[in-house]
């Protein structure tokens, strides 16, 4: 019992004593709860309680983001904290290429550095997106917090020497780079070790022996990644071959013995990965052809849970599919139920491997081709975790300017594409995103009537003299807004809209659909608020104690967030959310009709114990999230 925690103990025995661990022991000890002084007993509530901050509202964008934020403010570089030996080198960089001997500007040093703290933010983001994922649940908590306290100390691999260079304060390097797969091997045996398990006779080796003994993470991530092999592109060319299933429940040895060595970044390549994914569905692989005719290439993977297909994975960056795999996908999604649902994902990379093809042919693009990769009528969807690196590459060595020309017809001088041409005046169209958080009044301000990105306004507390663009792409952030006078929003808004500042919906007339998220914190009454038709994602009421007068949304595709609710009266609720219900605040069921679907969870956290069983009988579908 506690063999994770005791693990954590030996490799910092004062872990137990430090200041959030023993703040939340006091918190208990005054709230009258049980406290022990025990490391490993007081390690393991420390783990409980980070599981649950950091998993437990995966619904609510905004936390995480609060979470994000904390981890830059202790792990990410000041711009103070950069060394002047870094602007040297520059220097001399620039020197050696030619461009003489330069002066490095204050402006110059302001644009090195956030490229430094930006790079630094989007590789200790992948990490935390990562354990802190549904992907991520199969590994103990103690085994996550030990990989993440680790690879904060990290920086860059030297391929040359096998390692990792150790990290400072006045380290400029990124983060190290995350390989799911590497990742799974390293935790799969640590996790053997520490339970007393022994490893298999491919892992049993001297080598590995030795790095157990010490448990270094760094030592141990870099023999993983040296481990795997990402296939050639020789070998990708050549799509003949097999899917081969793997049975609900059946042995996971021979699955994991064929993704082992091929450098597929699959977790599943991990022993105890494996063995939990097989557990909840069935598995397929499809295999390309050997040299010797064999099928051993692993190079999509379809993992299901129960009859339906839980994830679509491939080999190339971030797990998506490679350019050639695209049409054996297709033909095998087309025997599932769910299929379908996959359909728009196949056709878009299909369509990603045309456009990459003209591009290496030098090939002109169609306006269909310009409006797919811009993103203009929707998002491309591929099978990774992250956007297909492909879409930055075609669109890298583009002109803006004439690529929208061709697809709106307007003027090139017309378009921006930075902050200081949007506010030019006179722009029909911006694209990208348009960060206005410094500013604070709107006086003179003359904004793009539309944007293909986000628009940031965050600086603002009213809006006298706002004129909005007629339509916004992506996410309109306004949390500093307390009064809708003189608000005038799009018809719709392609992303989230944050309006958590407004204490009152007088005045405030909301676009007809909302493609992301809604967040009205401020609110505490429904009093003149006449929601969207449409939201995509989140609708986030925090502040709301009582539903009369409320009118929900016919279409909500993600979760409703309404904790101060005390009462059911005047609350429909929707016949099904695909997201997750949080009704914490309820302290009675009274009144209470819940939606024949819950895709997500249900919190229901103050009721008791009679009302939840009442509740259970009621709705046995839902018996498990009540």
């Amino acid at each position: 019992m506690f063999e994770g925690e005791k693990f954590l103990h030996q490799k910092n025995p004062k872990l137990h004593t430090e200041a959030p661990i023993e703040h939340e022991q006091g918190r208990k000890k005054t709230a009258g709860e049980k406290t022990t002084q025990k490391p490993a007993e007081k390690l393991s509530d420390w783990m409980s309680i980070l599981e649950r901050t950091h998993t437990g509202h995966r619904d609510d964008p905004k936390v995480p983001e609060r979470i994000k934020e904390s981890y830059y403010n202790s792990l990410v570089i000041d711009s103070e904290e950069i060394p002047e030996s870094y602007f040297e080198n520059q220097r001399r960089l620039a020197r050696e290429r030619g461009h003489g001997d330069i002066e490095i500007t204050e402006k110059m040093r302001s644009e090195l550095a956030e490229v430094i703290i930006t790079d630094q933010k989007s590789t200790l983001n992948l990490w935390l997106d990562y354990l802190t994922h549904p992907d991520a649940d199969i590994y103990p908590m103690w085994a996550k917090y030990w990989v993440f306290t680790n690879i904060t100390r990290l920086s860059s691999y030297d391929k040359e020497k096998k390692q990792f260079s150790k990290r400072d304060k006045g380290t400029v390097a990124p983060f190290p780079d995350l390989n799911r797969e590497a990742l799974a091997y390293v935790i799969d045996v640590i996790v053997k070790k520490t339970e007393g398990k022994k490893l298999d006779e491919t892992e049993d080796n001297e080598e590995l022996q030795k790095l157990l003994s010490g448990a270094n993470f760094g030592k141990l991530y870099a023999w993983a990644i040296e481990k795997i092999t990402p296939a050639e592109e020789s070998e990708l060319q050549n799509t003949k071959g097999e899917w081969i299933k793997y049975n609900k429940n059946s042995d996971h040895t021979p699955l994991v013995e064929s993704l082992q060595g091929h450098g597929t970044g699959w977790c599943t390549a991990g022993e105890s990965t494996a063995e939990t994914q097989l557990k909840t569905g069935d598995f397929y692989v499809y295999y390309s052809y050997d040299k010797s005719g064999n099928p051993t290439i692993p190079r999509v993977a379809i993992r299901m849970e129960g009859n339906h297909i839980a994830e679509v994975r491939g080999i190339a960056p971030d797990q998506n599919l490679d350019s050639y795999i695209g049409e054996v996908v297709r033909q095998k999604l087309r025997e599932f139920p769910d299929g379908l649902k996959y359909e728009k994902k196949e056709k878009d990379m299909r369509h990603l491997t045309v456009i990459g093809n003209k591009v290496k042919k030098r090939e002109d693009f169609t306006e269909e081709d310009l409006r797919f990769i811009y993103e203009i009528d929707s998002k491309i969807e591929g099978f990774g975790y992250e956007k297909d690196p492909r879409i930055k590459e075609i669109l890298s060595d583009r002109n803006v300017r004439e690529d929208f020309s061709l697809i709106f017809g307007f003027p090139p001088d017309k378009i921006s594409s930075n902050r200081n041409e949007a506010l030019s005046g006179n722009i029909l169209f911006h694209y990208g995103n348009l960060n206005l958080s410094g500013l604070t009044s709107a006086e003179g301000l003359t904004l793009p009537q539309s944007i293909s990105g986000s628009l940031n306004l965050s600086g603002l507390t009213s809006a006298e003299g706002l004129t909005l663009p007629q339509s916004i792409r992506g996410s309109l952030n306004f949390p500093g807004l307390t009064s809708a006078k003189g608000l005038i929003l799009p018809q719709s808004i392609g992303g989230s809209l944050d309006l958590s500042g407004l204490t009152s919906a007088k005045d405030l007339t909301l676009p007809q659909s909302i493609g992301g998220s809604l967040y009205l914190s401020g609110l505490t009454s429904v009093e003149g608020l006449t929601l969207p038709q449409s939201i995509g994602e989140f609708l986030h009421l925090p502040g709301l104690t009582s539903a009369e007068g409320l009118s929900l949304p016919q279409s909500i595709r993600g979760s409703l967030y309404f904790p101060s609710l005390t009462s059911a009266e005047g609350l429909t609720l929707p016949q099904s959310i695909s997201g997750s219900l949080d009704l914490s605040g309820l302290t009675s069921a009274e009144g209470l009709t819940l939606p024949q679907s819950i895709g997500g969870g249900l919190t229901l956290s103050h009721l008791t114990f009679a009302d939840k069983e009442k509740l259970r009988k009621q709705y046995p579908h839902l018996a498990n999230k009540i």
